[in-house]
């Protein structure tokens, strides 16, 4: 079925979108309509969900599954977008064993409910930031959770990509973990040194924000991630 005008209009306004090469911009527009009917959306602190706020928020979401075999995010059932970053209130346990609670300001989150939450001033910043995108990276979140275990590691075809995964990951993600702790700076977002599902994200962000610098500098990481996505982004 032919794309309305409007939504080529809104697609065109994303960076990644322009990347595309022009077969997978129409893979993209069929995938984002099957997202678009089958996930229920919610405006929180009074926001008003747009068809612009759906269609960028999807466009980016839906890179993540061209040319795989999929059940578009079996696990997700809603979206939820709030105007700016937000507060929550998380319980922490301390060095000696004590629970604290701490307010922390997010710009998204995936919840193991089946929502994926997300900031639209984020959303919309990301879209001229060459280092972060806040879709991309709570959607890859999903991915990893199809398994039932948000664990770096999402579900993998063969026995083969799944070797090569866990040693090439953990690896990796040691190698950031121990840049992080020498306040070195990094290609990947620090984050990703707080745990493996963290540094999947992270990881997933610069595959396809930065891919010949990633390709570059984890070039193992790069090519699991290739395979994976069946996609190279370094040579769009």
């Amino acid at each position: 079925m032919p794309l309305p005008d409007v939504w080529l209009r809104e697609f065109c306004g994303i960076p990644l979108y322009r990347r595309l090469p022009v077969s997978d911009r129409a893979e993209l527009g069929g995938v984002v309509q099957i997202l678009a009917a089958e996930k229920r959306w919610e405006g929180a602190a009074g926001l008003s969900v747009s068809l612009e706020m759906k269609l960028t928020i999807l466009a980016q979401a839906a890179i993540l599954l061209l040319h795989r075999r999929t059940r578009y995010f079996p696990l997700l059932r809603s979206i939820i977008v709030y105007p700016a970053s937000y507060d929550v209130v998380e319980e922490v346990e301390t060095e000696d064993g004590f629970v604290e609670e701490i307010d922390e300001s997010r710009a998204g989150e995936a919840w193991s409910s089946g929502a994926v939450v997300l900031s639209w001033d984020d959303v919309l910043r990301d879209l001229t930031h060459p280092q972060e995108n806040v879709v991309l990276h709570e959607f890859a979140h999903q991915l990893d959770a199809e398994d039932g275990a948000l664990n770096g590691a999402p579900i993998l075809p063969t026995r083969a990509l799944r070797e090569r995964w866990t040693a090439a990951m953990t690896v990796a993600f040691e190698r950031l973990r121990h840049a992080v702790d020498r306040e070195q700076e990094t290609l990947l977002d620090p984050y990703g040194a707080d745990d493996p599902a963290e540094f999947f994200a992270v990881a997933t962000e610069m595959f396809f924000l930065r891919p010949l610098a990633l390709q570059a500098e984890e070039r193992d990481v790069f090519d699991l991630l290739r395979d994976f996505f069946h996609q190279d982004p370094a040579r769009w």
